[in-house]
């Protein structure tokens, strides 16, 4: 283009690349929405609200986050695809204006013992790298650093071909950094020999109590046919022989019952076939046979550090490798700074952005040798954002999920303030929020609602904070919500004494928690809270707790089989039709053969999108036709699995489909605030506060006179957190005692006890800094809770 022709660049003529300024969805009908039309302004920050089941999460991650990743997997080759997971494409009619999208959920980072916050971030990696160029001793590369690295040493003719040529090695050495004591865990187990059988007993008389080696069975032939031992021996007076190759034997291919199997000892097998396997995702009946056989301490050798023997002597003066890692993240970064090497400059810069932005975040207070899967929920989504804070792109969606979860009031201006970051940049930034904190600094607000599943997933609101105030919606008549203090509070039945607690950061704390009351343990992220309520409070005899952990389940998984509530229902129809239980089950006999239960069927189109279509056969309903012949009160079972918890309720509560063991379940779903659930709703499609409420309606039913319970508010909405309280009220009142660890200041408001920890996070925190009525935290406003409680009660 010449000068002459090229336009004015003071015109006020808008260039046609600038009028992309929206984010547009129109007909959106994933999950519950009902055909949503919205338009997101970028380059603001959008909070979406609602009570929580109205949709949002179907709307931000499911439609939009979720289409802006298929679109990018289409954007490489076909051979890499083959290698992503492949994404359906959303219920939606037109997704207009779409960035590239980065999710920054509340997933729990994987809970592999040698995942640590180090690992999980890159700080772990610069630090080997640093070590390997400036430690002393020098010792080998960064993988000599490295406690998830084994050392490698082989010898023999190691062949190794490079096109034509070809190359004979004598030896291959690798240097690791693991721990070979414990490869790599810091922890080495030992195993409870009287946890595994009875001793008294012989093999043919059941002495195996192992789950899936029961008498019979395969795992049990394999020791009582194996020839190795005398099957009707007790275990107690095997000779020293039997013994070992009863418990010990190495794996040795032999003929067992006329088959050829590989047999070995008892302990190897079981720590193969089930120590092996993360304890969380573990059947319950078999975690707590691990947790009842198994016990883990401290490896002697590298002393829990995970690294060998040549990683720790290596030091930066006197620091080494794995001091580093133990040390709290913003000591480390005070210590980094004293590091000064022209050679590794650019790194120390790196290592140094990484470092600071964890104490920018407000998780100065960890350390990199903290195992991942100990982290919370809100723990986990700010160490995922660390990589997002220093980032040179712009243009960028990034999406949130409750950013604030397990914040303290305190810690929620500096999240703000980084959400308002991220926008400045130039970034898309939109928010799933409770918080009337985050609300208040929204540039755009999406209410979302009336209610929740079938009642919700339309738009009640689009506009500004104030337009939200005054717009009559549920969100907006509870923005200004403010829960008043207790006039009187309940006096304690009795006391659970606490002494000498050091678990964590935790400076040998000694504290009464009353009992019969609602007692709120509170302070800031980091305080120590959590330890000093799981730490010295173990889920046992008379103890119930209901953490944050994620209910682990398939797409099959639904309300009705999380809770028991199918086992009565199933029984129910059987008994009125004369038929067998297992008929009414999807999972089992009932199931259409053509779907197998699952009411779609899954068409795989290799590196494209699979295609989930409805069963012609069972039209979605999963069952048989032959199964839903058979009614109970004029109903089919896929119409009860398609009702909500509250009709539900109903229709089993009287009448001819009267079933008291279905209606009692159904009642504690209801007073959790779930009645608008399907019953035959995927646990898959459930938000993560519905998850949580779920557990806790399961653990109702539990004979527990202490209820545990980890931030029960978080996922809820504010005109939900009022039914929370009553519902915990009831709890007290029917003579149970109620330890919460929470931050939002309705529940500290309503309770009876507070104790707060602090005053800081880390080493700054550990302590008891107030135990009393909340009114006297208010009056006596000594402590940063008191303070926020103080401005919160004040209005």
């Amino acid at each position: 283009m010449s000068i002459a022709t090229r336009p004015d660049p003071r015109s006020p003529m808008p260039h046609l690349a600038d009028s992309h300024d929206l984010i547009r969805v129109h007909g959106a009908r994933e999950n519950n929405l009902k055909d949503v039309s919205i338009e997101i302004p970028k380059r603001r920050l959008t909070v979406f609200t609602g009570v929580s089941g109205s949709g949002k999460s179907s709307l931000v991650f499911n439609t939009i986050a979720a289409e802006s990743q298929r679109l990018i997997n289409e954007t490489y080759s076909a051979f890499v695809q083959g290698f992503m997971p492949t994404l359906a494409r959303p219920e939606v009619d037109v997704l207009d204006g779409l960035t590239t999208v980065i999710t920054v959920d509340q997933q729990r980072m994987g809970a592999d013992p040698r995942s640590t916050v180090g690992t999980a971030t890159d700080a772990n990696a610069m630090l080997r790298i640093l070590f390997s160029r400036l430690g002393q001793p020098h010792i080998g590369p960064p993988s000599a650093y490295a406690f998830n690295v084994p050392s490698v040493r082989a010898s023999g003719a190691i062949t190794v071909e490079r096109g034509a040529k070809k190359t004979v090695k004598a030896t291959f050495n690798r240097t690791g950094g693991m721990c070979p004591r414990c490869e790599g865990r810091g922890a080495v187990s030992d195993i409870d020999l009287t946890q595994l059988y009875d001793d008294s007993k012989s093999l043919n008389e059941g002495a195996l109590t192992i789950p899936g080696y029961t008498a019979g069975g395969w795992n049990h032939r394999l020791y009582s046919e194996s020839g190795l031992v005398d099957p009707d021996k007790p275990i107690g007076k095997y000779t020293k022989k039997e013994r070992h190759d009863f418990l010990y034997h190495e794996a040795t291919r032999m003929k067992i019952a006329g088959i050829n199997m590989t047999y070995e000892g008892l302990i190897p097998r079981i720590q193969k076939s089930i120590l092996s396997k993360d304890t969380e995702a573990m059947q319950p009946h078999i975690r707590a046979f691990v947790e009842r056989a198994v016990t883990f301490a401290t490896c002697p050798e590298c002393e829990g550090t995970r690294l060998g023997e040549g990683a720790r002597s290596s030091k930066i003066g006197q620091v080494s490798i794995a001091d580093a890692c133990a040390m709290e993240i913003r000591d480390l970064a005070e210590w980094i700074r004293t590091v000064e090497e022209p050679s590794v400059a650019p790194l120390l810069a790196a290592l140094r952005q990484t470092l600071d932005s964890f104490v920018e975040i407000g998780l100065g207070y960890l350390s990199l040798d903290r195992p991942s899967g100990t982290l919370s929920g809100g723990e986990a989504q700010r160490v995922k954002m660390i990589r997002h804070l220093g980032s040179s792109l712009t243009d960028v969606t990034y999406v949130f999920d409750e950013p604030t979860s397990g914040l303290h009031p305190h810690d929620i201006q500096r999240m703000n303030s980084l959400l308002l970051r991220l926008r400045d940049k130039g970034n898309t930034v939109l928010v799933v929020e409770h918080k009337p904190e985050v609300i208040a600094i929204a540039d755009h607000v999406v209410d979302l609602g009336p209610g929740a599943g079938t009642a919700g997933g339309t738009v009640c609101f689009e506009g500004t904070v104030e337009g939200l105030r005054s717009g009559g919606t549920i969100t907006g008549r509870h923005l200004d919500d403010r829960a008043a203090l207790k006039e009187t509070v309940r006096t304690p039945t009795g006391t659970l004494r606490i002494r000498g607690a050091t678990a964590h950061n935790l400076r040998d704390v000694d504290v009464d928690i009353p009992l019969g009351v609602l007692c709120v343990v509170t302070g800031v992220a980091g305080s120590g809270k959590s330890s000093l309520v799981h730490g010295s409070i173990p889920a046992g005899e008379g103890v119930v707790s209901v953490d944050q952990s994620a209910i682990r389940g398939s797409r099959r998984s639904n309300p009705a089989t999380y809770t028991g509530l199918l086992d009565p229902i199933r029984k129910a129809f059987a008994k009125a039709n004369g038929v067998k239980p297992a008929l009414f089950s999807a999972n089992s006999e009932g199931a259409c053969p053509t779907c197998n239960g699952a009411g779609v069927i899954y068409t795989d189109l290799a590196m494209m999108s699979g295609v989930a279509t409805t069963c012609e056969d069972c039209e979605g309903k999963r069952f048989d036709a032959s199964v839903l012949d058979h009614l109970l009160g004029g109903r089919d079972i896929s119409e009860v699995l398609a009702m909500s918890v509250a009709e539900a309720e109903e229709f089993f509560g009287a009448g001819e489909a009267r079933t008291p063991a279905a209606h009692r379940v159904l009642t504690r779903l209801a007073d959790v605030g779930l009645g608008y659930l399907r019953l035959g709703q995927p646990l898959t499609t459930l938000s993560g506060g519905e998850r949580q409420r779920l557990k806790l309606a399961t653990h109702m039913a539990e004979k527990g006179g202490v209820y545990v319970l980890d931030e029960p508010t978080s996922g809820l909405h504010l005109a939900d957190v009022e039914q929370l309280l009553g519902l915990l009220d009831r709890l007290v009142d029917s003579g149970k005692s109620v330890i919460v660890v929470e931050h939002h200041q309705a529940v500290m408001a309503h309770a009876d006890w507070i104790i707060d920890l602090g005053p800081g996070a880390g080493h700054d925190g550990g302590r008891v800094v107030f135990e009393g009525t909340p009114a006297d935290l208010v009056a006596a406003r000594a402590t940063l809770t008191g303070e926020h409680l103080a401005a919160y009660v004040a209005g």
